[in-house]
């Protein structure tokens, strides 16, 4: 089923996202920052996927924060189990993760963030990002461009490999030979490359044009719907398998500069991108 949603309300639920990551974002970089160790309340949800007590209160904030001004959305979030907690509703799904990176969070590392998106019928229609190594704030809406603490910003112009940077995520739920496998192509190409831990963040550095790729196989919606229309927004090659799989079972990304499409060709043959971002 499709669902129609003006500027104007797309705006709102935009602007309300912002302050709502931006919010718990802030707090958790400040409850980090002063807390000691066990007063992260950490849980082991399998090898090296974690859980804290900040992952937890950010998802109840930003669950009734949204709800609470928009009563008929329904809403997904990763520490609620990746479930709809509002039912079908009358209008479309937030789909958030709290803290994405939360293993970087724990041990102290910058790179992560807060992932909030929102999407209807087969479409992501906003995504926010709020990136603590910055302490700032991305978002688009669909249409409208993508946006660094309100100003414009755009993926890099890059067309030599040997002058790019990539970004590889990774995940014990993917094999690791074909995460050397991508890393060995990439550095024949001449192409240098990065693990940061946090899909979110990738996606944006590609988006503000820092990186020219973002490649992981397989990611949860909430780590990269929202990074994936900021990223598209600001003018990156964008590649996902449809909305609904992803929802359903997650799935690989790729976003990269369009300069360097056909250098990052391959990976669309690794993958069952059956249909690109949109």
């Amino acid at each position: 089923m499709a669902f129609a949603f003006d500027i104007s309300s797309l705006r709102a639920r935009a602007e309300a996202a912002i302050s709502i990551a931006r919010q718990v974002g802030q707090e958790a970089a400040v409850f980090r920052a002063e807390a000691l160790p066990e007063m992260l309340g950490i849980e082991n949800k399998g090898p090296q996927d974690f859980v804290t007590i900040a992952d937890r209160r950010a998802e109840l904030a930003i669950r009734s924060t949204l709800l609470e001004e928009f009563p008929h959305d329904s809403f997904m979030g990763e520490e609620g189990g990746g479930q709809d907690g509002a039912g079908a509703g009358d209008g479309g799904t937030w789909v958030v993760d709290p803290i994405d990176g939360t293993t970087n969070f724990i041990r102290g590392f910058r790179h992560w963030g807060v992932s909030i998106a929102f999407v209807a019928g087969d479409r992501i229609l906003i995504g926010v990002i709020y990136d603590a190594a910055q302490d700032r704030v991305f978002h688009a809406i669909r249409g409208q461009g993508a946006f660094k603490e309100g100003k414009p910003i755009a993926a890099a112009k890059t067309s030599d490999p040997s002058h790019a940077i990539a970004i590889l995520g990774h995940s014990r739920r993917t094999d690791f030979e074909d995460y050397l496998a991508v890393s060995r192509k990439l550095y024949e190409r001449g192409i240098d490359y990065r693990r940061m831990g946090a899909a979110a963040i990738g996606l944006v550095r590609v988006a503000e044009g820092i990186s020219d790729l973002y490649y992981e196989r397989h990611l949860s919606a909430w780590d990269m719907l929202a990074g994936m229309i900021i990223a598209a927004e600001a003018g990156a090659a964008v590649s996902m398998p449809p909305l609904e799989k992803l929802l359903r079972h997650g799935g690989p990304v790729m976003a990269s500069s369009p300069g360097l499409a056909d250098e990052f060709a391959f990976l669309l043959e690794i993958e069952d991108f059956s249909a690109a971002a949109s």
